[in-house]
């Protein structure tokens, strides 16, 4: 059985100017330039702690969370992600794509494997390990883990490392449910506008992930 252990940080958020990954800091520092009325920040986790449910994206997106400062809020993604949420049930209050909309996560917390938003949506290998002690962190302060959702291969690769699980043991495939012991990681191809219009990814397909989750965790134990 493996135990869901990770070796967590001190604090799971990066400071608002981390300089851990330089390039990510110099892409950061010219889009506070050019837009300074943005979050352009590592973005937080958003979710109670005290959820079943964790959601592992890649990282923000230039005008979504890097803008708004919440996971996929502000772009294509979110509007599918949330729209999913809260049709299983881990969401309260209407999504409008703004961190002021009132949305509150249900028994769900959503976690970005980067916290920065990447030039070109496209984080490097060296990039994704350093910010995988944030994932670690955050995976760790949650007590009650018992699902894992992961948007997209490097989601699942960074998730599974940090709990020092060998990813050839666990392939990524759509649909596919890897039991970790306590927790089980339900696989996803990532709810992004391209996957979407080519068809890699329908709505049933990723509805199809989460029935799946809510059929592991039965009823929800939140308010």
């Amino acid at each position: 059985m493996i135990m869901l252990q990770p070796n967590a940080r001190p604090t799971a958020e990066p400071a608002p100017d981390c300089p851990l990954c330089p390039r990510l800091a110099d892409f950061r520092a010219a889009n506070r330039a050019k837009h300074p009325d943005w979050f352009n920040a590592p973005v937080p986790a958003f979710g109670p702690r005290e959820a079943r449910l964790a959601i592992v994206g890649l990282a923000p997106g230039l005008q979504g969370a890097n803008r708004t400062g919440r996971p996929f809020t502000g772009d294509y993604a979110g509007d599918l992600l949330y729209a999913t949420l809260d049709r299983f049930g881990f969401s309260s209050g209407q999504f409008k794509g703004r961190p002021d909309d009132g949305l509150a996560l249900v028994d769900c917390r959503i976690i970005n494997a980067v916290r920065c938003v990447p030039p070109q949506n496209k984080p490097t290998p060296v990039e994704i390990n350093t910010c995988r002690n944030f994932l670690s962190a955050a995976l760790a302060e949650m007590p009650n883990l018992r699902a894992i959702v992961a948007l997209g291969r490097i989601a699942h690769d960074s998730l599974l490392r940090s709990f020092g699980v060998r990813a050839v043991l666990h392939p990524f495939a759509h649909g596919a449910v890897h039991d970790l012991g306590p927790a089980t990681l339900h696989d996803s191809y990532h709810c992004s506008r391209y996957n979407t219009n080519t068809r890699v990814l329908t709505t049933p397909m990723f509805e199809n992930v989460f029935a799946g989750v809510r059929e592991r965790l039965g009823p929800s134990t939140s308010s």
